[in-house]
């Protein structure tokens, strides 16, 4: 047997790594379901308080201009959070501080967290200020549709955003953290805090203000917001952290490390930024609505991505990133936590991808129609959910591949895939959302249906590249044809019991009628995967009784 390593890192380890080599090969066959269900809990009462948020957002501002500015606002300081934030610690910050302590050095391991902490505050500080003095100029490359009064106010929102986002970029620094501490819940669920500071502020001002102010209050909000999810985490945080010191000259070696791995990452999230404000970009050239029902549908669409990709994703990076043991055995974990992963993630996507699909007008209808939000613009919203179908499972299914790149210490190969994405999302995204529609005979507005088709296309390119990159180092992996198939018959079969369902009670209102459409779906794809012996539902199930008590729900 050769010699033995550190994922990531070409030097030789102890007899430790060797014990550590069989435990992670065990613990690989388990997968620690436990720990991304933690991170699936946070992310799903994070992600049901956000959709709260925007059921009474639609309902005072529906798709008017103040929607659109309030909306393309709030995409641009959001760069820094993106950018600098969770999934750049993730792939920059976690797999070093991880290494350190699983090999014993607490120290080190805390002095490079507050040094990382320093530099990533001082960077965000001088970016915040930049952001509100540049905030015009911005408008005019992200938005350039828009003129007049709505215009400035979206610059004024800009303005408001970003000190409120820099403070999320500072959350995303304890996320890394307690993350790697394996203290998913807390991290994952902290956004609710900043969700309720909003809710609040929508009940608080909606009945009395007209759009353009409540907008500027709700920005306020979003501030205030951001503070109390610093809050939530930061007692746990410091615990973990230890005392407040810096020594850079101790933690020189992994802090090049971390920024060795920062610049391509944060070049690849950057892509992706790019690629969503360009998404903006030629949603502003559309008619009034368009910003709005893009970003409405993307608070649907990133669900099933936060919920079922993410969550896999971040429990096993701190995991992989510790793995050590002679390369085969390396690839051997991987390859085990990599399908199992996949499984999980497509168990629960394809369906998702599925009810956008058939059922996008009932889901958006359920969460979004009142007051100012109507049927139409639900079956809008419809348009962009049914084009983001199309790269759902993919772009899921992308977050754990990065991880395992990320993992093994490579930054740079998602990089380059992600610019060929970014390429074809800007080329595509023109073609489908300008002079497509009119081509087809259809209205200028349905344009942005294209948008997010196009992404999804480009988003599987990306994940090609990915598997092919990474089964090039480690093997074979990937989703079984047959796995596919079945799945899709399943949610192909729960569809058409929810459109019976919805055809049945069509003057039931909007809400009732999209309750017992998502209840009918569910309740039949679960059940045929119950009847079929699916061990992803055993996975799920088992999980949910443990936390209650009732043991293990078996076929």
């Amino acid at each position: 047997m050769g010699p033995r390593y550190r994922m990531g890192s070409p030097t030789k380890t102890s007899d430790t790594a060797d014990s550590q080599a069989v435990s992670g090969r065990t613990m690989a066959e388990r997968l620690g379901p436990n720990r991304a269900a933690l991170v699936a809990a946070g992310i799903f009462l994070s992600r049901v308080a956000g959709l709260v948020r925007e059921s009474i957002f639609a309902h005072y501002l529906g798709d008017s201009n103040a929607a659109d500015a309030f909306k393309a606002g709030f995409r641009i300081p959001n760069i820094l959070q993106n950018m600098f934030g969770e999934g750049v610690l993730s792939a920059s910050f976690i797999p070093v501080y991880s290494r350190l302590l699983s090999e014993g050095d607490t120290e080190t391991a805390e002095l490079l967290a507050w040094n990382v902490g320093a530099i990533l505050a001082l960077t965000v500080a001088v970016l915040v200020a930049l952001g509100v003095w540049g905030a015009p100029y911005m408008i005019a490359v992200i938005a350039p549709g828009f003129s007049g009064a709505k215009r400035e106010l979206t610059v004024h929102l800009v303005q408001i955003f970003f000190p409120g986002t820099g403070m999320l970029v500072i959350s995303a620094w304890c996320l890394g953290i307690l993350n790697s501490h394996h203290r998913f819940f807390a991290s994952y669920a902290a956004p609710v805090a900043w969700n309720a500071a909003i809710i609040a502020t929508l009940l608080w001002f909606g009945p009395h203000h007209g759009h353009s102010s409540l907008a500027t209050c709700v920005a306020w909000g979003a501030v205030v917001g951001a503070i109390l999810q610093v809050a939530v985490q930061m007692p746990q945080t410091l615990a973990l952290a230890g005392g407040m010191r810096f020594n850079f000259r101790r933690t020189r070696g992994p802090l090049k490390t971390v920024f060795r791995n920062f610049t391509p990452v944060v070049a690849g999230r950057g892509i992706g930024q790019i690629s969503g404000y360009v998404d903006n970009m030629l949603a502003s050239l559309l008619p009034t609505g368009a910003v709005a029902a893009l970003n409405y549908a993307r608070t649907l669409y990133v669900l099933p991505i936060s919920l079922f990709g993410m969550s896999v994703a971040a429990a096993e990076l701190p995991r992989m990133s510790r793995v050590a043991g002679a390369r085969e055995e390396i690839a051997e974990i991987l390859r085990l936590r990599l399908q199992a992963g996949l499984r999980q993630i497509a168990f629960l996507v394809v369906p998702s991808a599925a009810a956008f699909l058939f059922l996008g007008d009932a889901i958006a209808a359920l969460i979004f129609q009142s007051g100012s939000f109507t049927h139409s613009d639900a079956i809008y919203v419809w348009s962009v959910l049914a084009g983001s179908a199309v790269g759902l499972l993919s772009a899921t299914m992308g977050r754990l591949y990065n991880s395992a790149f990320y993992a093994m210490g490579d930054t740079r190969t998602p990089l380059r895939y992600a610019a060929v994405r970014f390429t074809l999302t800007l080329g595509l995204g023109y073609l489908c959302a300008i002079p497509l529609p009119p081509a087809l005979g259809l209205a200028q507005r349905w344009g942005v249906a294209g948008l997010s088709a196009s992404a999804g296309f480009a988003a599987w390119i990306e994940f090609t590249l990915l598997r092919r990159g990474l089964n090039a180092r480690i093997g074979r992996t990937g989703l079984p044809k047959s796995l596919l198939f079945r799945l899709w018959a399943m949610a192909l079969a729960a569809a058409a019991a929810a459109l019976a369902m919805k055809f049945e009670i069509p003057h039931g209102g909007p809400r009732l009628v999209g309750l017992a459409v998502v209840a009918v779906y569910g309740t039949v794809y679960m059940g045929i995967a119950w009847w079929s012996g699916l061990p992803e539902l055993e996975r799920v199930t088992s999980f949910v009784t443990r936390r209650l008590g009732l043991g293990s729900l078996k076929r």
